[in-house]
C-alpha cells in the first residue's frame, strides 16, 4: 500500500512538471504585442516627417540590444 502511495506522488510530480514545461515553452512563441510601424505616440507620425525620430533599440557600452526607453520619452528640442 506504501508502494502505491509513493507512485501516485511521484506520477503526479510528473505531470504537474510536463505541464508546466509545455506551459513555459508554448508561452514564448507569441507575437510581440506591438509592432514597429505602430505609432508610439500621437507626436510620432510628426516625429517620423521630419526625421527626428527616436529609434526603438540602442546599443550599451557592452554592445548588448537594450530598448531606447529615455531616448523616446525625452522632448526633442
Amino acid at each position: 500500500m506504501n508502494n502505491r502511495k509513493k507512485t501516485r506522488k511521484s506520477r503526479a510530480k510528473f505531470v504537474l512538471c510536463t505541464l508546466l514545461c509545455a506551459g513555459a515553452l508554448s508561452s514564448g512563441c507569441q507575437e510581440p504585442l506591438f509592432t514597429p510601424e505602430q505609432p508610439r505616440s500621437q507626436y510620432d507620425r510628426f516625429d517620423a516627417v521630419r526625421d527626428r525620430r527616436a529609434p526603438s533599440y540602442v546599443f550599451d557600452e557592452f554592445g548588448n540590444r537594450r530598448p531606447n526607453i529615455r531616448g523616446r520619452l525625452v522632448v526633442p528640442d
